[in-house]
């Protein structure tokens, strides 16, 4: 009994057919993601030659988010999300087609390539908030922290395996195999969306424009636990994400080696999916503030740790207890965020945590290079872990709401049927 309240908690798959037709089409999904991921930055390289148009990837993903997501965030709370969802991942599907062709015929310039992935982004834009508020629909509020410990898992098995087999079908069949997979596992993505209940937006609907967005944003404003909950997120990525600095702390501390370098990732995803196996740990706790202020915390030590580290065994052993923070905190501040938001805002709420999550990674990978070009690698990774945890402490002392116990009970309605 004491194990099993230690694994994952599978009951929202077993309780809710509508959550567990969605978990299987989204993780499906998400693995062809990967592989469309490699395949654009592999044939991005194989056109230029030039990391400059490789970092261009990233750009073409984010701007888009930054620029359409609290406006996206909006129209969720307008609208049927079940339709818009749907509406937005044929969007998707159609530009995975798109990107297929053009790599099965070959010629496509590379700006041609960030301009689908562009407009992918555009609609997911749209889709990644609206997909955000299907869970706390579907599943009752104790079951709410499961549900979102699934969603991190497929996520991260997605990352885990993704990759490498992505790299192994670019460098074998080629670039539009990939993106022909990954237009063939949006058939599961459909599969998933069509069994949800029609998910209207809640007893108020958003106002139109840009008025919509400025209650959005007065929400998060008045909402001291919602704010904590992103500025610990904003903390952690944007203070001392370590992804850019892999090659040269790989070149300074372990000879440059490429098998190194290839198993730091590793060993982050390894960490992550490691809490999650066991995310019974921490899924039930009464205080998901104090559970998410605790695995940020344990992710700034462990990077601090690591970039002093001149072991590579141990500098592996410090990156895999970040991934498992990692998870621990995201699920945490997830958990926390939607338990706080009430059902009208859902989408913009989520849009706002689609914003932090995937941008502030980036500007801390910005951050991060633009230290170590002045500094070291280690030196980097160093402040970054230490300015972190004293973000954390600010956050933590000054957010009473954070350490408070939650109610089990979720402020949305109970959810509906399959």
């Amino acid at each position: 009994m004491a194990l099993r309240r230690t694994l994952i908690d599978v009951t929202p798959l077993r309780s809710s057919p509508g959550f567990r037709r969605l978990w299987i089409g989204q993780t499906l999904s998400g693995f062809g993601g990967q592989l469309t991921l490699v395949a654009v930055m592999f044939q991005v390289w194989q056109l230029t030659r030039s990391p400059a148009w490789t970092g261009a990837v990233g750009l073409a993903q984010a701007v888009p988010l930054i620029v359409l997501g609290l406006f996206a965030g909006a129209l969720v709370d307008r609208v049927d999300r079940r339709r818009l969802y749907l509406i937005t991942t044929g969007g998707e599907a159609a530009c995975s087609v798109l990107l297929a062709l053009q790599g099965f015929a070959g010629h496509v310039p590379a700006v041609g390539v960030l301009g689908l992935v562009a407009l992918q982004a555009c609609f997911g834009a749209a889709g990644g908030p609206a997909s955000r508020t299907f869970i706390p629909h579907l599943l009752p509020g104790h079951e709410l922290a499961a549900g979102l410990a699934l969603r991190r898992i497929s996520f991260q098995g997605a990352m885990l395996l993704g990759p490498t087999l992505g790299g192994l079908i670019a460098g074998g069949p080629g670039t539009g195999v990939c993106y022909l997979v990954d237009a063939l596992t949006f058939v599961a993505a459909f599969y998933g969306a069509f069994g949800l209940p029609r998910l209207g937006p809640g007893e108020k609907a958003a106002r139109p424009g840009l008025r919509g967005v400025l209650d959005g944003l007065a929400f998060l404003g008045r909402t001291p636990v919602v704010r904590g909950a992103l500025l610990t997120d904003l903390a952690t990525t944007v203070l001392s994400m370590p992804i850019s600095l892999f090659p040269l702390v790989n070149a300074e501390r372990f000879g440059d080696s490429p098998r190194t370098l290839g198993l730091f990732l590793t060993a982050i995803a390894v960490g992550g999916v490691a809490a999650s196996l066991f995310s019974g740990t921490f899924v039930r706790s009464s205080r998901p503030g104090l559970v998410m202020l605790g695995g940020s915390a344990a992710w700034g030590s462990a990077l601090t740790l690591f970039g002093l580290s001149s072991d590579p065994w141990a500098g592996l052993a410090l990156l895999a207890l970040a991934g498992a923070a990692d998870t621990v905190s995201v699920v945490s501040r997830s958990t926390v965020v939607q338990l706080h938001t009430p059902r009208e805002l859902l989408g913009r709420v989520g849009a706002a945590e689609q914003i932090v999550g995937q941008a502030g990674p980036d500007l801390g990978n910005l951050r991060g290079g633009l230290v170590a070009g002045v500094t070291s690698g280690a030196a980097a990774l160093v402040s970054g872990g230490l300015l972190c945890l004293g973000v954390l402490a600010v956050v933590g002392a000054t957010t009473a709401e954070l350490r408070r116990p939650t109610a089990p009970s979720s402020p949305h309605p109970a959810p509906a049927g399959p």
